[in-house]
């Protein structure tokens, strides 16, 4: 009986709890509108929870060395072709699995390995520095994927019914990792 009575208190208690959680975040919907203050765009978005990192649509990828430290290139892939070099710190290499179409037997490699950039990115009222990968995502409608390690930086949750939800991006304040 007493066990009983304990978890039935504990089932009333639980829900309070959770959307004390939930109203803590911000919903944002399957697609948003994000912009990139270093690159000056305005870019449409997918936000991917079952991806881990996010990805940023790029051509001409180069890494180079300036001081001593790992830099790269690239053309964002994106709007207008002619767009100007971008150049940022390497942050790391990220290790992407390969999916069973684009697994090449004779290379051996089950992942790509992709260089990883530090970016700010304002989504809603919303601004963090977030890792982005660099591909070609040119094959794809959004030029930039948001996964679930950047969409934990945002407290975002993402309800799939709904488009834009945070509206156009309007930001001032960029939050650091330990915010």
């Amino acid at each position: 009986m007493r066990l009983q009575s304990f978890a039935l208190l504990l089932s009333l208690l639980l829900p309070p709890c959770a959307a004390a959680l939930a109203a803590e975040k911000t919903v944002y919907g399957l697609n948003e509108r994000v912009f990139l203050a270093e690159l000056g765009s305005l870019v449409a978005a997918k936000l991917d929870t079952g991806a881990k990192t996010a990805s940023l649509s790029a051509h001409n990828i180069k890494r180079f060395k300036r001081n001593g430290e790992t830099w790269v290139r690239f053309t964002p892939g994106f709007g207008d072709q002619e767009a100007a070099p971008i150049e940022k710190p390497l942050a790391r290499i990220s290790k992407i699995k390969r999916r069973a179409g684009d697994f090449d037997p004779d290379e051996g490699k089950t992942y790509t390995a992709r260089p990883v950039i530090e970016l700010d990115v304002c989504m809603g009222r919303i601004r963090r520095t977030i890792e982005v990968n660099l591909t070609d995502r040119s094959a794809f409608e959004y030029p930039l994927l948001i996964g679930s390690d950047a969409l934990t930086r945002f407290g975002a949750l993402v309800d799939p019914s709904l488009k834009y939800a945070a509206g156009k991006p309007s930001c001032t304040h960029v939050a650091h990792a330990d915010e």
